[in-house]
């Protein structure tokens, strides 16, 4: 598992034992107290040292001694500064409490949907993770070949280091070669980036919306307090048919909650395969740097200094 994914597990983790000791009975503070003390939180073990800032998340909202109206705060707080998607997965988590506390709806169930989205986001980004592997790694194999190029030049007897190092000619096939190389780099990362999940958060304005009708008040003074929440938080949730299913359940008569839960994990669904599409597209993609830079590169800097160094040595030899 990659340290991405494994930040957004844990996370799962933490705000599922969360869910489980509120139904026991516990308080919301002396449940972060315990897994701030707890294996899964602050384990010194070589395998948990990357969970350090879930760990720091425990940690911080233990101390503060927070009433649990303001413990949604505190997790904002120590979420400035993250990695995007961490940040969102814990922005999330605080969206969901205060819409839990404010709304008068049930804590342990919230957490628990919470925590089941969390999971559904960690399994794509392994399945990401994956996809990817292959693409990747043949695009690192590939961006050695001019240096293979080179030394397999000095390899045969030829000096390509001394017509590098020391000729114009070698400057210049050295200047358009790293510049060659350069691009290639940047452009590689720019699309695995770009192949990779983008949001911690997808659903979750039905998610949020499901938990804040729990609470027994109106669809409308939900639909505001979750908006509210979410303008607190930092979040930006991409177009979602909230409204939709909202016209539905309205038009229906049935309760809200059950086809909003159902609508948010069809757009997590969505948003996974969205990402195996993108993970897919990525091994042709990734073709274009290897032809438009790699392979020039290789030239530049693999043959033609041997080239130039045959010849020198073959002039010289006359």
């Amino acid at each position: 598992m990659t340290r991405r994914a494994s930040e957004l597990a844990l996370a799962a983790s933490v705000t599922q034992r969360l869910a489980v000791l509120v139904a026991a009975g516990v308080s919301p503070g002396s449940a972060w107290r315990y897994l701030a003390a707890s294996p899964i939180a602050g384990s010194s073990d070589a395998g948990m040292r990357r969970v350090a800032r879930s760990h720091e998340v425990a940690r911080e909202v233990a101390a503060s001694e927070a009433d649990p109206a303001a413990i949604a705060g505190v997790i904002l707080a120590t979420a400035e500064g993250m990695p995007r998607l961490e940040s969102q997965a814990w922005r999330g988590l605080a969206a969901c409490w205060q819409i839990a506390t404010d709304a008068g709806a049930p804590l342990s169930s919230s957490l628990r949907d919470y925590a089941r989205s969390l999971r559904e986001l960690a399994g794509a980004q392994r399945d990401a993770e994956v996809a990817l592997a292959g693409p990747v790694a043949t695009a690192r194999m590939v961006m050695a070949l001019p240096a293979v190029g080179v030394l397999f030049g000095a390899a045969l007897g030829f000096d390509t280091f001394r017509t590098l190092f020391a000729t114009p000619v070698g400057w210049a096939a050295l200047a358009v070669g790293s510049g060659l190389m350069l691009l290639a780099s940047w452009w590689n990362r720019r699309l695995v980036r770009a192949a990779q999940p983008q949001s911690a958060v997808d659903g979750l304005d039905c998610e949020l919306l499901a938990i804040a009708v729990g609470g027994g008040g109106s669809l409308d003074a939900a639909r505001a307090a979750v908006d509210s929440a979410l303008a607190a938080c930092g979040l930006v949730v991409r177009a979602s048919s909230v409204a939709e299913v909202v016209e539905l359940s309205r038009a229906a008569g049935v309760p809200a909650a059950e086809l909003l839960r159902s609508e948010a994990e069809e757009i997590r669904r969505h948003a996974r395969a969205n990402a195996h599409e993108r993970a897919a597209a990525l091994s042709v993609t990734l073709m274009l740097p290897l032809g438009l830079c790699v392979l020039p590169a290789f030239m530049v800097l693999g043959v033609l200094p041997l080239v130039v160094a045959v010849i020198s040595s073959t002039v010289a030899s006359w």
